[in-house]
């Protein structure tokens, strides 16, 4: 099931006020210190779009959008087992962009899965 969209940004102030114009509401904001990165999640019935704002420029979210600009960052995808997803991949010789599964905003676990394994797009497995 489709968890969330990550959209890069350059200010989760001035993005939200577009989404929140149309009447979606955010449903919280939230800094991940490891990740360099605040978000905030907004809140599309049984999925959400994702703010993303880097907290510093060497950051995954600041060099994206150093070297693309503002837009779509990945795709997430909701699993029931995570660990259990990340193994699968991991001895099939998928190629992952995560060392491993790690805890993110909201208390959710993830790792991401690389763009040459996934057609070109960037794709986060994300537990409930």
């Amino acid at each position: 099931m489709l968890d969330h969209l990550g959209v890069a940004v350059r200010s989760i102030a001035e993005a939200r006020r577009f989404y929140e114009t149309l009447g979606i509401r955010v449903g919280g904001e939230e800094t991940v210190e490891y990740e360099k990165v605040k978000t905030a999640m907004l809140l599309l019935g049984e999925s959400r779009i994702e703010l993303l704002e880097a907290t510093e420029e060497d950051s995954v979210i600041g060099r994206f959008l150093a070297r693309r600009g503002e837009g779509l960052h990945h795709v997430a995808l909701r699993m029931e087992d995570v660990d259990t997803v990340f193994r699968r991949l991991k001895e099939q010789g998928v190629r992952l962009a995560s060392e491993e599964v790690r805890e993110g905003a909201g208390g959710h676990r993830y790792f991401f899965v690389h763009p040459t394994s996934t057609g070109g797009v960037l794709v986060e497995i994300v537990g409930r």
